[in-house]
């Protein structure tokens, strides 16, 4: 399954089409609006429960199951016509030459489906939350003119088929939601021996409607304050406690976060790791404590019910440290290790400002290492940044699995990225944003960043020329 994600007029981008890969990253320059999509791809994660194939599963099964239930409660005339409605879905589900699709379904139903899907109010919220604004209007890009309309598309696809689609443009005056899905979008395949003769079947199948393509998944966002926010949690924390109390509020300004940096901070201010967590992605916290932060991230708790302290034990150490007197290396890594230790999940989407922040090179080439790794544990993995030496390692990684699909290895690294996985844009000012692809020579390397090392080449050059060229002179003046 893919999505695709257009853009026009949003904030400071143009334009912009992204497609999302199991690693998507962001470069460019600052304030193009490299965040500002990151942010919109999570609001879209957090409305639609992920972005799945079916999303509304869980609705059609409680439909059926009101169906089914409430049928004593109307005239013998409603019964009747509720269980025509059952008897042509079970005649439709258990003909086995033929998949049951989005059309199948009841009219009622699928016209409430898609009304749903057009609702204009709930991701114009969401959108609201997530930017910390009063109107989505305010979105319509801010660099040009602002009788622009703004339009923001999310279509996704199974093979060469559109499954559904959805669509926010705003010229100004308020948003407008529109929205279809495909009636020949496959919510079933029928070449199965399950018969379907009871409500309870249908109910069941809707709940576990192809896993893949109607489970919903989490999206988590790791700001670039997050290094800031550890550091302060504890007085933040305090704050928040303050603020919920009648003596702190005529003490505290009544300000707002984004809601991404409100998610965060939840996610953080009452960490609780979650059962059943993965092993594999539980590795890669292990691995991010051994090889890059070389020490451990312990949660301690005063009594089961209190928010957590975190502490920083370096090996070897006897003493811990708290977040406030550690290194801003090991507040930047915290959070990942936090998240990545039981809260995300396979499948979940993970998004990660400048993973590289405060970061000596050398930990910025294992970071790639670390996002390969939870690419094959099945995180999805969204990033932006500014690192070059990041940027070449995970074309290092790509390299690996060039090598890989010709059935060789080179064993410097059980690391790998399968080209096809990566996909990278580039930001530009008053500019769309393109696709940089990547180069089997040249690997992942942005315009920008080229013209920036030729232009400090030509310096230094020119530079170490005129220091001769002096010392020349003043060598010939002194004789």
């Amino acid at each position: 399954m893919d999505a695709y994600i257009n853009v026009k007029n949003f904030g400071p981008i143009e334009k912009a089409e992204v497609d999302l890969r199991p690693l998507t990253i962001f470069v460019g320059e600052s304030n193009t609006g490299k965040t500002y999509l990151a942010a919109l791809i999570y609001a879209l994660y957090q409305y639609f429960g992920g972005i799945p194939q079916f999303p509304w599963a869980d609705f059609v099964s409680s439909y059926f199951s009101f169906l089914y239930r409430s049928r004593d409660r109307y005239p013998q005339s409603e019964q009747k016509a509720s269980e025509q409605e059952l008897l042509e879905v079970f005649k439709k589900l258990n003909t086995l030459e033929h998949p049951f699709k989005f059309s199948d379904l009841p009219q009622q139903l699928h016209t409430r489906v898609e009304s749903i899907l057009t609702d204009q109010e709930g991701f114009p919220n969401e959108l609201e939350r997530c930017f910390d604004l009063e109107s989505v209007s305010k979105l319509i890009r801010f660099t040009g003119s602002q009788d622009n309309e703004m339009k923001v598309a999310l279509s996704v696809h199974e093979k060469d088929q559109t499954c559904w689609g959805f669509e926010v443009s705003d010229a100004g005056s308020g948003p407008i939601i529109t929205g279809h899905i495909n009636p020949d979008t496959i919510l079933f395949d029928a070449k199965r021996k399950t018969e379907f003769n009871e409500i309870s079947d249908i109910e069941h199948l809707f709940r576990t409607l192809g896993t893949d393509r109607s489970e919903k998944t989490d999206s988590y966002y790791l700001p670039a304050a997050r290094s800031g926010i550890m550091q302060s949690r504890d007085v933040l924390a305090t704050a928040l406690i303050k603020r919920a109390t009648r003596i702190g509020l005529d003490r505290i300004e009544a300000s707002t976060f984004s809601g991404m940096i409100a998610d965060f901070l939840l996610q953080i201010v009452l960490y609780k790791e979650r059962n059943g967590s993965s092993k594999k992605i539980n590795r890669v916290a292990e691995q991010l404590e051994t090889e890059l932060l070389e020490g451990k991230v312990e949660v301690k708790r005063s009594t089961p019910e209190a928010y957590p302290e975190f502490l920083y034990r370096p090996d070897q150490a006897k003493e811990t440290l708290r977040m406030s007197h550690s290194s801003a290396m090991v507040s930047e890594l915290a959070p990942l290790i936090l998240f990545l230790r039981g809260v995300v999940g396979r499948g979940d989407l993970l998004i990660i400002e400048e993973p590289e922040s405060h970061l000596h090179p050398d930990l910025q080439t294992k970071i790639a290492h670390i996002l390969a790794r939870l690419v094959r544990a099945g995180v999805n993995v969204l990033i932006t940044t500014h690192s070059n030496w990041l940027l070449q390692q995970i074309g290092n990684l790509i390299r690996e699995g060039e090598l890989q699909k010709l059935g060789e290895s080179t064993n410097e690294s059980a690391d790998y990225l399968k080209k096809e996985e990566v996909g990278v844009w580039q930001f530009h000012k008053n500019e769309p944003v393109t696709e940089l692809p990547f180069d089997l020579v040249e690997g992942i390397e942005p315009e920008d960043h080229l013209d920036i090392a030729e232009d400090l080449y030509n310096r230094s050059a020119g530079l170490q020329n005129r220091i001769e060229h002096t010392k020349g002179s003043t060598a010939v003046e002194s004789e």
